[in-house]
């Protein structure tokens, strides 16, 4: 599992978990450089960029598994507890591990995600325009249906060079790009964890879209509210995405959370 850090490691750790799907690369050097006086890391969850692969649909873990390759990464590094920072599915993966383990969590940002996929009390996904499945073995045309994937998901105005960047790198790197794609979704879950949000007392940041699709802006409510003592920011003109538009307002607020005291 590829594992990438910035800054030093005896300052205060932040661990950035990706999204669905998503390897290290779509949290981008740029941003992590932003998180200055921090010692950042970022990692590949399985199937995505050289991390192990497992054949399409057939994934060889559990989404608990994803959950406590966090700790394994800590592990490697030596850091006893991180600040995590985790998007979408990363920010679901960051409180289950919140929640399951509490000594290595110093604080924790969800990003575009919630606990409540699914519940009748929350809206569900937006009626959105995704591309078709591409030849996977065709590594141009997943990147173009990356870009058209994430304009799907995003507002306007939308960075088409700066997610094809990021696309290019990402497909480059990873291993199998249909596992990438679907394993995740495949992967048996450890069922729904809303009831125990009240468990998290780390101090928690909900940072959410004014206009993601996936979850729209009731799912980050829901977290702040649910959650003791968290702090709801909500990202103007943004949809389920992480936009250099969004950096410098994201890394003012991570940094806050993060500072030691």
């Amino acid at each position: 599992m590829s594992v990438s850090t910035f800054g030093s490691a005896e300052d205060p750790a932040v661990l950035l978990i990706s999204g669905v799907g998503s390897s290290m690369d779509w949290w981008p050097p740029a941003f992590c450089r932003r998180l200055a006086g921090r010692y950042v890391i970022r990692y590949d969850h399985r199937d995505t960029g050289d991390a192990p692969s497992y054949p399409p649909g057939e994934p060889g873990y559990t989404g608990m598994d994803l959950v406590t390759d966090a700790l394994s990464v800590l592990d490697e590094l030596n850091v006893p507890a991180a600040h995590v920072a985790g998007i979408s599915m990363g920010g679901a993966l960051a409180q289950e591990l919140a929640i399951h383990h509490p000594s290595r969590v110093l604080s924790l940002t969800a990003m575009s995600t919630t606990a409540g996929a699914g519940d009748a009390d929350l809206p569900g996904m937006l009626d959105l325009e995704f591309p078709p499945e591409p030849d996977w073995a065709d590594r141009a045309a997943v990147v173009e249906y990356f870009v058209a994937s994430q304009r799907a998901m995003s507002a306007e105005p939308f960075d088409e060079r700066e997610i094809r960047e990021i696309a290019t790198l990402a497909v480059a790197r990873t291993t199998n790009l249909e596992s990438s794609q679907k394993n995740h979704y495949a992967a048996d879950g450890s069922g729904p964890w809303r009831h125990r949000l009240g468990e998290i007392t780390v101090p928690t940041l909900v940072l959410h879209g004014d206009a993601d699709p996936l979850f729209q802006l009731p799912h980050g409510e829901a977290l702040a509210r649910e959650i003791p003592g968290a702090r709801l920011v909500v990202l103007p003109n943004t949809g389920h995405e992480l936009p250099s538009r969004n950096w410098p307002l994201v890394a003012k607020e991570i940094l806050a959370l993060t500072a030691p005291h």
